[in-house]
């Protein structure tokens, strides 16, 4: 079992930038890979980043590459997404979500996700 408390969201404007933390319980947390997905008002959940379980490969969709950036510190147990240079458009829930396998998380399948942290980006 693998527990996960997201943390970060907040109020930003356009063009500043905002840590998200992604805190796991569990055992397995560090054999799984862990993704950030995303959710805007009336729209599906959509794939953001996603990391390998040693932090050695990493995933973006396109619309984020060269703005945000995934990592992990297995000692403690927590995933980040830094996000810069933020765009209105990035205004939505994010979710973190774990996986043993990288392959179905970056097919949008995943085991485990935790409740999500709004971020609200103003123009």
């Amino acid at each position: 079992q693998v527990q996960l408390v997201e943390s970060g969201g907040g109020l930003v404007q356009a063009g500043g930038s905002l840590r998200l933390s992604c805190a796991a319980s569990g055992r397995t947390f560090s054999r799984c890979a862990i993704g950030w997905f995303r959710q805007a008002p009336g729209k599906e959940r959509e794939f953001v980043a996603a990391i390998g379980s040693s932090g050695s490969n990493s995933y973006y969709t396109d619309s984020v590459k060269g703005r945000f950036t995934i990592s992990r510190e297995n000692a403690k147990n927590t995933v980040y997404l830094q996000m810069n240079s933020v765009k209105p458009e990035d205004t939505a829930v994010y979710y973190c979500a774990a996986d043993l396998d990288l392959g179905r998380l970056l097919q949008s399948v995943y085991t485990y996700s935790g409740q999500g942290t709004q971020v609200t980006v103003s123009s």
